[in-house]
């Protein structure tokens, strides 16, 4: 891909869509930490000085990149839920439906695990304070989309609805950095299989993590 040089704001926004297509492309390939501003230059068909003119660096196009992420996933979570919990049901079977739905839409996601993952300690740094605003804005808006459809699904949660989905996507985020385990890893296992108990899947530990958060915060009768 090759592009000359933008001249109206709409060949601006077609050069930043293609950089976020690429990197996002990237990203079912290889995780967070290996995509480099080299190789995304290299196959959008750009200067690396250029792709800088649309994003000021690495972290700030992996920050958009979740952002937009987010949003598709909240669009299908909604869905999710709305055929997957039962309006009638206890909240107890309400908060186990929601536990399952969130745990397995989430595990199906692990781009944006890795995302969440890196958020903050890798991809909140090299950007400008404008970024960083636009990025925590961005965010909130995602947070409180999130809990209003939790919201929906179990009122009881109330006030502990928004540490619920904040803890919800900041666990997703950590357990994800286990999953899939490195090969020096699975050698071991292999090796020692008695090791192996420790190991996890995605979708369960979310389920179990998620599960014991909702005892946490759902009010006794």
């Amino acid at each position: 891909m090759t592009f000359q040089r933008a001249r109206s704001e709409e060949q601006r926004e077609i050069r930043r869509r293609a950089i976020l297509d690429t990197a996002a492309a990237m990203l079912d390939e290889m995780p967070v930490a290996d995509l480099s501003l080299n190789e995304l230059s290299r196959r959008v068909g750009l200067a690396k000085s250029n792709v800088l003119r649309y994003f000021e660096s690495r972290e700030a196009v992996l920050l958009e990149l979740l952002d937009a992420f987010l949003g598709s996933w909240l669009a299908d979570l909604a869905d999710r839920l709305a055929e997957g919990v039962e309006a009638e049901a206890t909240p107890e079977v309400r908060a186990g439906q929601l536990a399952e739905i969130l745990s397995r839409s989430l595990a199906e996601r692990q781009v944006l695990c890795d995302l969440f993952g890196a958020q903050g300690g890798v991809l909140e740094h090299n950007v400008s304070v404008e970024v960083v605003k636009r990025h925590k804005r961005a965010s909130l808006a995602r947070l409180a989309a999130m809990v209003d459809l939790v919201r929906r699904h179990l009122p009881e949660l109330g006030d502990g609805a928004q540490l619920f989905c904040l803890m919800s996507l900041v666990s997703a985020g950590a357990l994800s950095a286990y999953v899939p385990p490195p090969p020096s890893v699975l050698a071991a296992y292999a090796d020692e299989p008695a090791l192996a108990v420790i190991d996890m899947d995605l979708h369960d530990a979310l389920r179990a993590a998620l599960a014991a958060a909702l005892v946490g915060v759902l009010p006794r009768a």
